[in-house]
Parts: structure tokens; C-alpha cells; sequence
């Protein structure tokens, strides 16, 4: 038998950039995918797949096990609204929920990724086979932030971590050092429109990595959408956090920046 890996598989592309890297680097991809979130199309880039919906933990564990699979990946989100509606806990589930202080994103995730190493699993970071998509340090757009815009970075940076620390969320927007949106279960891009609304037009938004934040799974990710909901809303700047966030679409993303004038900063900080 070659080389093989578990995928769990949420929404979004990067199930399928995923899959199509691994395979690449010679391992066969069996996956479990969740009614609801995973494109269906993902069953054509994948050795096996089997469908689940959100909650069947025991479920997923039964089906990794069958196939003899020893490391295993979390790759896409699961929609957190998804939290008050069309979750289907089994016994497994709801037994590792109720042991539970808090139902924070990290906290869930970090006692799913325990209860599946107690059963003899690996859990892999999410970059495994694509590094690559990890966002450089430096300005990644003809635009550079403004002076007054420099501001509104550095103070949104401080309150993104502060959230963060919360396990509230990972992006805020900010006018002229005043918070006008945080995320919360509603996702970046609702935060997006959410903000620009208030801040009229030259929003910042800042999106970054939570203090601690486990590089498993729940990596900071933006891409040619992210850029897309700022030209609704006339927001100008996106600042994010290199080597600690993932950039989808690089090329299209940054050209479309480029086209409607905003700044796409990658910083490092301490």
C-alpha cells in the first residue's frame, strides 16, 4: 500500500488545492466530506470519499479506521453559523461537547483534533503539502498604505490579536483607529460589508492569526473574494499576517487589487 492521507474536508477551494497537492507528491487522498459545506466536485479529485454530516464524529473515526489511515488533515471551515442549525451530533460528538467549558472555535477544534490522536490518529498541519500558499512579508500591491492608513493598521492589529485571544474571531475593521466591525460566527466577508457600510468608504481591514493559533486547522485565509467584497464597500486596504495566513488565487487576487486601487499589506510583527 502507497502512501496515504485523511482529509477531512470542509467548504471552500481548499479541499480540492489540497487534494491536488498531495496527490502530486504521491499520496492517495481518502476523504470525508460534509453534506452542506464540501464542494461535491471534490469526489472527482479524491481516491475514495465518504459523506458525512456535520457532527457524526464517530462516524468519521469508524470510516478513517476502516481504511487503515494514520495522519489525518482538517482543511476548510464549517460555516459557524452551521452551529444553530443542520448539525447532526452523534453519541462521540456529544459526549466530547458536553466535556466542553466553551464551545469556542479553537477549544472545539483542539478537543476534536485530541479525541482523534487519543484514537491513534496524526493530525497534520493543514500548509502539509502547500507551504507555497503561505502569504510573504511585504507589500503585495502597486498601492502602498497611506500614512493615516499605516495608523489604522497598526491600532486594528492590536484589536484583531485581542479578539483572538478571546477565540471570538480573526479580522476587525477599523476608520480612523475606531473599531467598526468584528467577526464574530458570521465570517470574514459578512464582516467585510458589515464595516464598510459604517466606515462609508477607505475602510482597513485587518485579518490575522490568533495569539497561540494552533496551525492544524482554522488558518487565517483570504483570496480573490476577500478583494471583491472590499470594492463593494470602497474599503482600501487588507492587512494580513505573513507566513500565518493563507492567500488563494494570488495572482487574480492581487491584480484585481491592483485594478481598484487597494493595498495588500503581509506584515510580521511580534
Amino acid at each position: 500500500m502507497g502512501k496515504r492521507i485523511g482529509l477531512i474536508a470542509g467548504n471552500g477551494q481548499f479541499p480540492i488545492i489540497f487534494t491536488k497537492a498531495a496527490r502530486k507528491e504521491g499520496y492517495e487522498v481518502i476523504a470525508v466530506a460534509h453534506i452542506g459545506e464540501t464542494e461535491p466536485s471534490l469526489e472527482n479529485y479524491v481516491n475514495e470519499i465518504e459523506w458525512i454530516r456535520v457532527g457524526q464524529l464517530g462516524r468519521l473515526i469508524k470510516f478513517f479506521k476502516k481504511k487503515n489511515i494514520k495522519e489525518l488533515v482538517f482543511v476548510g471551515g464549517i460555516k459557524k453559523k452551521k452551529l444553530f442549525s443542520n448539525i447532526f451530533p452523534d453519541l462521540k460528538a456529544l459526549t466530547l461537547l458536553a466535556r466542553l467549558r466553551h464551545k469556542h472555535d479553537d477549544a472545539a477544534l483542539r478537543a476534536v483534533a485530541d479525541e482523534l490522536e487519543r484514537e491513534g490518529f496524526i493530525v497534520c498541519p493543514s500548509t502539509l503539502f502547500v507551504p507555497s500558499l503561505l502569504a510573504e512579508e511585504g507589500c503585495l500591491t502597486n498601492r502602498k498604505p497611506t500614512k493615516e492608513e499605516k495608523k489604522d493598521i497598526e491600532f486594528g492589529w492590536q484589536m484583531a490579536k485581542a479578539i483572538g485571544k478571546l477565540d471570538i474571531g480573526q479580522c476587525v475593521v477599523v476608520k480612523r483607529q475606531v473599531v467598526v466591525a468584528v467577526e464574530a460566527v458570521e465570517g470574514t466577508d459578512e464582516t467585510i460589508k458589515r464595516g464598510g457600510r459604517l466606515a462609508k468608504e477607505g475602510a482597513v481591514v485587518v485579518k490575522v492569526s490568533k495569539p497561540n493559533q494552533d496551525l492544524r486547522f482554522d488558518v487565517p485565509a483570504v483570496g480573490k473574494g476577500t478583494i471583491e467584497t472590499m470594492m463593494h464597500v470602497k474599503a482600501k486596504v487588507l492587512a494580513i499576517e505573513a507566513k500565518r495566513t493563507l492567500i488563494f488565487d494570488k495572482e487574480r487576487m492581487v491584480s484585481l487589487a491592483n485594478e481598484a486601487d487597494i493595498s495588500i499589506v503581509s506584515l510580521k510583527k511580534s
